[in-house]
């Protein structure tokens, strides 16, 4: 799954993946709302989707106050309009493959907004399951080596982490992404936070099966411009592509 991770870390590099911090609060409250919503209870102990929903709001440092009120809001305490989550398929250009995954509480606008973004950048929407069946649910978790890695060395922290479930450990200079099977992911991020890195991302994400090699700086720079347009839209959470940049295109972006 190496170009999984590559693509995680460059992500990370540019700050394609929620740049903006008002965004990164308005997607943790959506997920929170839903994840009280859909488990029924807003009593962490009681609902784990929902712990973990607002373990990864706190990493983002989102305020206890808007926490609070998105657990409302999914219980029903607080009125609203009721927000859902959506999953769009697409072909990219040069014919990789792209998920992408919104939260939104209108489906009507949601969709026309996201058509237009693929197709006035050379993508083009896909058939619902044209897509899916490339990729499988996994956990992954992104951390910044940083200056502290408490003294522990590469090879410590990959023993860490294996012992902690990872299936997968990429290093790309500063940045390691760490693949693991759905129930891990939570041990494999508070390996890394004990190693003393800084988790960028922790969660669940759709992972290709197969990857599709960009070999080629300006195909590399049309799909990172093309997520990137994906991403800013006010209800889109995240985007997922098959694409392996190579190592030589990857230093260039």
């Amino acid at each position: 799954m190496s170009g999984h991770s590559k693509w995680s870390s460059i992500k990370h590099k540019k700050g394609a993946a929620d740049a903006a911090r008002g965004k990164v609060f308005t997607k943790h409250a959506k997920l929170i709302e839903i994840a009280a919503r859909e488990g029924g209870s807003g009593d962490l102990m009681m609902n784990a989707s929902l712990k973990a929903a607002v373990e990864n709001a706190k990493a983002s440092n989102v305020p206890n106050a808007n926490i609070d009120r998105s657990i409302k809001k999914g219980t029903g305490e607080l009125k609203g309009d009721v927000t859902i989550g959506v999953t769009y398929e697409a072909y990219a250009p040069g014919g990789t493959a792209l998920i992408i995954e919104c939260l939104t509480d209108n489906k009507n606008r949601t969709l026309p907004n996201v058509r237009s973004i693929v197709e006035k950048r050379g993508g083009k929407m896909a058939e619902s399951g044209s897509v899916m069946f490339m990729f499988t649910q996994k956990g992954v978790v992104i951390g910044s080596r940083g200056s502290g890695v408490g003294g522990r060395d590469d090879d410590e922290i990959e023993l860490a982490l294996i012992d902690s479930g990872a299936e997968d450990i990429e290093w790309s200079e500063d940045m390691v992404t760490v693949t693991t099977d759905i129930n891990s992911w939570t041990s494999a991020r508070d390996t890394l936070k004990k190693a003393g890195l800084e988790v960028k991302e922790a969660g669940m994400k759709l992972v290709p099966l197969q990857e599709v090699t960009i070999d080629d700086l300006e195909a590399a720079q049309k799909l990172m411009d093309l997520i990137s347009a994906i991403e800013e839209d006010e209800d889109v959470a995240d985007v997922h592509t098959n694409a392996d940049i190579s190592d030589a295109v990857a230093s260039q972006l």
